[in-house]
This record gives C-alpha cells, sequence and structure tokens, in this order.
C-alpha cells in the first residue's frame, strides 16, 4: 500500500478508516525476520520496526490513532511531525521526540539547567540562551533534522527583528509541547553547504562503506592458491617426474622429498584460507601420499600407484611439464594476477585519500580519489604503483560526487527519477528561501524546508491533504517578511519558473519513459506555486487504495492538455475528446466563483474516468481502479502537458528522440514478459512508456513524426520473434491512427490485428491472455 498526496475520497461512502490488517501483516513479517534473519544487523533493524507496529496497533485499537487522517495521533497538532512507517502509517510517536540527544545534555551542562526538554525550551528564551541562538543563525553553522529544530532560531530572529508580539505568539502556540519536542537547531562544525552542487551520498557515507569492505573470503582463498599452492604443486610434481621412466631416484632425490613434506606441514599451518589440498582425492594429495609412502619404505600399493599415474598425467596435460615455456608463461600469468593488491587494501588508500574532507558534504573531485597508486603511496602503503582502484570501489566515492545535478544525471550518478526526486528539495530549497530579505533567515528557512521534505507522507483517505510547509508555526511568523515583491510572486516568480522549468527538463529528457514519481510532482507543483503559473502537478494514486473521486487539479491539468494536444495524434490515438475535457473544466471554473469557494472534488471527471474505463458496472476492484487511474493518466497526461504548456520545457535532443528512447523502453520491457508467469507488471510499464512515447510523438513535426514511425517499425522487425508479436497488433493500431483510421469502441481495429495498447484491464489482457488479479 502506497501513500500518496491528496489521496481519494472512497465513493460512495463519506467517510472511511484504514483497516489494521495491513498493519498486522507488517508486524508478522517484521517478527519472522527479527526471529529468524542470519545476519545481526538485520535482525535488530527488524526488531526495531515491529515495535513500530505494535504501537501502530495498539494506537488504532486504543483509539489514540486515527489512520487516514491528516492529524493521525490524536495529541499532536497537524503540524508536528509524526512517525511514520511503510504504508503511511503513524505509529504515535514524533519525529522530534524520543530521548534527548547528545547535544541537547550538553547544552543542558554549559547552562547549567536541568537535562529535560522543558528546561531547555526555557533557557533558549532567556538572554543567553537567544545569544546562543543569535550565534548559530550568523555562522550558519547549524543543522535541522526535524522541521521542529527551526522553531526558537525562527523566535530567535523575531526577537532580534523586533517583532515581539509575532515571537510571543509563537512561543505560546509551541510551548505546550516544550517538554515532548526538539525546537531548537543543532549545532555544526561547518555552515550548511551551498545548493549549486548536489550530492546523492556524502563523502561520510562515502568513507563508511570503504571502512567496511573486509577481505573476501573467496577471493583471498583464490589469491592463496595461486601464490602458496599451486607453485608448491608444481615442485611436487616436478619431484616426481624426476624418478618417472627410471630404476633408481637421483642423488637426493629422498632428502628433498623428505624437505617437501616438512614444508607441507609449515604452508598448511601458515595458510589456512584455501582447503582443497587436503582432499584426499586431489592430485597433490595423491603426490603427497605416495612419496611419504616411498621415503619409508613402502612400496605403493596398486591402487595408489595407479592413481599416482593419473594425477601426474592430467597435471602434465593441464599445465605441462615444470620449467617448460608454457608452463613458466601460465605461472607467470598467474603470479602476476595474485600479486594485485586486494580490493580492500585499495579501499582502503582511497580511504585515506576522502578523509579530510568534510563528511557532511559530497566530492567534489572524485577522479583525484580514485586515481592509480601513486609513487609516494606505493613507498608508503607497499601497494604497487600504478595499482587500479578496483570499479567497486570506484563506484563507492563517485556516488558521492558533488556537481550540478545536470553533471550527476549525465554520470550516471542520478540513476533514476525517483533518485532524481530525492535530490530536488536541495533546489527547492534555496528557491524557496530566496524570498526573504535576511540572510540568517534565508539560511534557516532553507534548512527548514530541506528538513521538512525528508517528513514522510501520511496515508489520507476522505480528500485530506498533507500538511504543506506554509502550516509550519515558525514558517507562518515570518510570512511577512519577504523581499519587496515576494509577496505578490514578483521578486521569486522567476528563479522558481527557471528551476521548474530546469527540472521538467531534465526528468523528462533523462527519464523520457518513466511516469514523474510522486515525490518530484510535489516539488514540481511547489515551484509551480511559487511561480504562480497555475499549473497543477497530479500525483500518481494508488489502485489498491483508490475508491473513485478525483480532486479537482486533476481536470485543471486536462485542460491543459485540451489546450495542448487537441486533434494530436494522441487525442485520435485514446480517442478523447477533449472539446468536452474542456467545456467540463469551464463549468467547474463556474461552479466554483459561484459557490465562492474551490470544489473538493470533481465528480464530471471521475465520470468520465470510469466511463472511458469501461467500469460501469458494481463492484470493486484493484484492477478496476487501474483502470480508472489510467484513463486519469491519459486525459492529463501525467504532467507532461503541464510542463509543455506551463513550464515552457523544450528537451535539448528533442521530442522526437524522445519517442525513440520511449520506444526502445517498450521494447525491453516486453522481452521481459516471455517465460515470466507475472508479466503485468512489465506489460504496464510498457504502457506508460509507450503513452509517454505518443505524447513526445504528437510534439514532433509531421515529416519527423513519419520518419520515427518508419524508424519505430524497422526497429521492431529486428527485435525477437516473441517482441515482434506482441508488439504488432500495437504497431499497427498506431500506424492506423497515424494515417487518419480509429479504433472501434472496444479499442480494436481491422478484425483485431490492431489493438491500442493499455496497462490495465479487468479481462484478459491481449498481451498474456490471462485475467488480471483483482
Amino acid at each position: 500500500m502506497n501513500a500518496h498526496a491528496d489521496q481519494q475520497l472512497p465513493h460512495p461512502s463519506p467517510s472511511v478508516s484504514a483497516s489494521p490488517s495491513y498493519a498486522a501483516d507488517r508486524l508478522a513479517r517484521a517478527l519472522r525476520t527479527s526471529l529468524t534473519h542470519e545476519d545481526a544487523a538485520t535482525r535488530e533493524r527488524a526488531g526495531a520496526r515491529a515495535r513500530q507496529w505494535r504501537d501502530v496497533l495498539s494506537g488504532m485499537a486504543g483509539g489514540t490513532l486515527s489512520i487516514g487522517s491528516r492529524t493521525p495521533v490524536a495529541t499532536l497538532p497537524a503540524w508536528v511531525t509524526p512517525e511514520v512507517v511503510t504504508g503511511g502509517f503513524a505509529t504515535g510517536s514524533a519525529a522530534a521526540g524520543g530521548p534527548l540527544l547528545p547535544h541537547e545534555k550538553e547544552t543542558a551542562r554549559r547552562a547549567g539547567v536541568p537535562a529535560t526538554r522543558s528546561a531547555l525550551f526555557a533557557h533558549h528564551l532567556t538572554e543567553d540562551g537567544l545569544r546562543e541562538l543569535w550565534s548559530l543563525l550568523d555562522s550558519g553553522r547549524f543543522e535541522v533534522h526535524a522541521p521542529e529544530e527551526a522553531a526558537l532560531a525562527t523566535v530567535a530572529w523575531l526577537v532580534r527583528a523586533g517583532r515581539f508580539d509575532s515571537a510571543a505568539e509563537l512561543v505560546a502556540e509551541i510551548g505546550p509541547f516544550a517538554d515532548r519536542l526538539r525546537f531548537a537547531p543543532r549545532p555544526a562544525d561547518r555552515p550548511a553547504p551551498g545548493v549549486d552542487c548536489l550530492h546523492r551520498r556524502t563523502a561520510g557515507e562515502a568513507a563508511a562503506a570503504l571502512a567496511r569492505r573486509r577481505p573476501h573470503p573467496g577471493v583471498e582463498a583464490q589469491r592463496e592458491a595461486l601464490s602458496v599452492w599451486r607453485p608448491f604443486e608444481d615442485e611436487l610434481l616436478a619431484h616426481r617426474l624426476a624418478v618417472a621412466g627410471s630404476d633408481a631416484p637421483p642423488p637426493g632425490w629422498r632428502a628433498e622429498g623428505a624437505a617437501l613434506l616438512a614444508r607441507y606441514a609449515t604452508l598448511a599451518a601458515a595458510h589456512t584460507r584455501c582447503t582443497k589440498h587436503l582432499n584426499p582425492k586431489s592430485n597433490a594429495a595423491i603426490l603427497r601420499r605416495a612419496l611419504a609412502e616411498e621415503l619409508a619404505g613402502r612400496a605403493l600399493a596398486p591402487r595408489l600407484a595407479g592413481l599416482l599415474r593419473v594425477a601426474v598425467t592430467s597435471m602434465v596435460a593441464k599445465r605441462g611439464v615444470p620449467g617448460s615455456p608454457g608452463h613458466t608463461r601460465l605461472r607467470r600469468a598467474r603470479a602476476e594476477h595474485a600479486a594485485l593488491p586486494p580490493h580492500h587494501a585499495l579501499a582502503a588508500l582511497v580511504l585515506r585519500r576522502i578523509a579530510p574532507l568534510d563528511e557532511d558534504r559530497g566530492i567534489p573531485d572524485v577522479e583525484a580519489a580514485v586515481a592509480p597508486v601513486s609513487g609516494r603511496e606505493a613507498r608508503e602503503t607497499g601497494l604497487p604503483e600504478g595499482a587500479v582502484v578496483p570499479p567497486a570501489v570506484a563506484a563507492t566515492v563517485r556516488g558521492a560526487l558533488s556537481a550540478p545535478l545536470e553533471v550527476l544525471v549525465e554520470r550516471g550518478v542520478v540513476p533514476s527519477a525517483e533518485v532524481l526526486a530525492s535530490l530536488v528539495p536541495q533546489l527547492v530549497a534555496a528557491v524557496t528561501a530566496e524570498r526573504y530579505a535576511d540572510a540568517p533567515l534565508r539560511t534557516l528557512m532553507a534548512a527548514t524546508y530541506r528538513a521538512f521534505r525528508r517528513r514522510r507522507s501520511l496515508l489520507l483517505l476522505n480528500l485530506e491533504h498533507q500538511v504543506r510547509i506554509g502550516e509550519l508555526p515558525w514558517v507562518r511568523a515570518v510570512s511577512g517578511h519577504l523581499r519587496d515583491g515576494a509577496a505578490d510572486g514578483a521578486a521569486d516568480g522567476e528563479p522558481a519558473r527557471e528551476a521548474l522549468r530546469r527540472l521538467g527538463e531534465l526528468a523528462v529528457c533523462a527519464f523520457p519513459a518513466t511516469v514523474l514519481p510522486n515525490p518530484l510532482v510535489r516539488e514540481l507543483g511547489e515551484l509551480s506555486r511559487r511561480a504562480e503559473l497555475g499549473a497543477p502537478f497530479v500525483e500518481e494514486l494508488a489502485a489498491d487504495i483508490f475508491t473513485g473521486t478525483f480532486s479537482p487539479k486533476f481536470l485543471v491539468a486536462a485542460r491543459i492538455a485540451a489546450d495542448l494536444l487537441e486533434g494530436s495524434l494522441y487525442a485520435r490515438y485514446y480517442g478523447i475528446d477533449y472539446a468536452a475535457v474542456r467545456r467540463m473544466a469551464v463549468a467547474q471554473a463556474a461552479d466554483s466563483a459561484l459557490r465562492g469557494h474551490p470544489a473538493r472534488s470533481a465528480p464530471e471527471f471521475a465520470a468520465l474516468c470510469a466511463q472511458r474505463a469501461g467500469t460501469g458496472t458494481p463492484g470493486w476492484s484493484t484492477a478496476a481502479n487501474g483502470t480508472v487511474i489510467e484513463q486519469a493518466q491519459i486525459l492529463t497526461t501525467h504532467n507532461l502537458a503541464t510542463l509543455a504548456a506551463r513550464a515552457g520545457i523544450a528537451p535539448p535532443p528533442g521530442w522526437a528522440r524522445l519517442a525513440r528512447d520511449c520506444f526502445g523502453t517498450v521494447c525491453r520491457l516486453l522481452a521481459r514478459v516471455e517465460g515470466d508467469p507475472r508479466p503485468m507488471s512489465a506489460i504496464k510499464d510498457a504502457a506508460y512508456a509507450w503513452r509517454q512515447m505518443l505524447f513526445h510523438l504528437s510534439l514532433c513535426e509531421a515529416a519527423e513524426r513519419e520518419a520515427v514511425l518508419a524508424w519505430m517499425e524497422a526497429e521492431t522487425a529486428r527485435r525477437s520473434g516473441h517482441v515482434r508479436t506482441l508488439l504488432a497488433p500495437a504497431l499497427a493500431g498506431l500506424r492506423l491512427v497515424a494515417d487518419g483510421g480509429s479504433f472501434g469502441a472496444d479499442g480494436t481495429a481491422d478484425a483485431g490485428r490492431a489493438r491500442r495498447l493499455l496497462g490495465w484491464s479487468t479481462g484478459r489482457h491481449w498481451m498474456r491472455g490471462s485475467r488480471l488479479p483483482g
């Protein structure tokens, strides 16, 4: 179950609540892992999750938790950040609560006050406490992990600005929770990093990953085999070959044999990683056993003599006679391989290189950190000069690259739209903070925004919406202290518009076949509000909890798509009457104006989606929900039209290139279907990529569009027979519409040889011929 912003109202019931069955299932899974997993750390983490799920179930049963509400904890207001577990379930605890942290205890000790939250709260409102907060504000040397940790610093700023009434009102609002929550920022050694360069992981995180590298048992066993046991086996074989075909052993043969056996005992005691030599059936063991028998003066038993002949013959055939040119080349190559430094040793060297860096920031020059071993380092560490850092170790460091977002995407540090979304708040925080006139306040509000965006979404029902940053009392308290013009959007509109365009282009170009993930949608929506574009961004809804109604912004987004795409290939392929959508949107706006307040839902839009999905019959299922949600995504283009028409994105590679990339993704996804007992995930993703492709294709010029269609047909012919078979009806349908034709009411044409490709179905999907699970 996924929790999405503005999750939809059940229909027709006016109110619903969450079922505890999901929480009970999660508790059972956590308990099972905590008791049975082989890794102790994993068991400990699972035990912590189990305790959280117990709190969820206990709170639901006792009435102290209202899952599905934006105020799920009865004793906490909406602005308090709740502790949230998978699925959007609140546990009843606050993210800024819990035992005192070390920095709080140190502050209490230094101030000479009791080590309690209420005492610390009171101290921060004294003259000494305010001076401490002013010092943090001016230096920027603080961190805000939970949004609440910015509250008292905001009070201090208001006091210094002479806004005593605002400061007093803020203290009065947060004061009732002074004994439970952290309201002061955490001191830091360095100022907060800037936002020009972003990083996916910090230097400290990369260092911790490098420090965890230990010798790999299998690799070290192989290294021991090549450097110790293979050369020793060669000596045994050479010693045996010295008596081959002779009636008597040469002088010194017995003494050399005794020395070999004695050295074997020494080697076996010192080198214990490789154990193959202990196998009595191994060639080396047979050679040793035969030598021991002969040195003891005993004749070889017929079986041992036979095994000895086979061992010698096979060893010579496999590697050659010791000392021969071929054998020498083989042993030299394996010795060089064994001499390569182990990965953990090179990881330790890289760790030493990055140790002086700020552990809370990224690494600006990762190539220097993963360069080959220098002469000086070779002398200091014993590693061979010029040794290359292995790719696995280098990847750990490159993941901490600090660079502009576009560079991170280009270098593969950002491999998905989801990862991109996780980095975007750093940029949006800068745009948000630029609205404030005072530099320390800008730094504080940027830190507040970054912390707020780490707040996990709640499972929401009954058309409730997630808490917005403007609802935080301390953000609201400084809302009147914006730069000139920021209050009406003039000052921060242009930076927000530019950031929106930049992020939109980056997401669409880097991941053209991917539906924008909800965290990224939320950031784009925030930028749109800052830019006052009137451009709504709509979330992807969860089919397992969707119950039929859409918020009004879905219809607004559909109208934006209508203005851009009416009469286009996209509209004709999906059979969309965008003129009717436009009339519906106009009527909704007029109705809201008449009532004097915005509508809470868009029932006409929901009815249109249900009609297009063909789900007019009674009943409820995840599959039926999925068909309705998919139609909403089709009508709105799931934010692509908003980005193109309102944000003004113009992808540098061109729309045709993006369409080709989408088609390649469709082919790759369909290649997974063959032999997959559960192929619907791949089929649905392919249908989403197909929809994105159609959007990009619809913005191409006619000649360019025809060239892409011809390329797609040629590309399909190059694919496997399975992919060609799956694609043929969809491609025939696309060609049919491109040439001016249309589908029938059932989404087929030409006796079923041409089909409209959709991802969801309540019946038998034509790409797999089996029923979707409901």
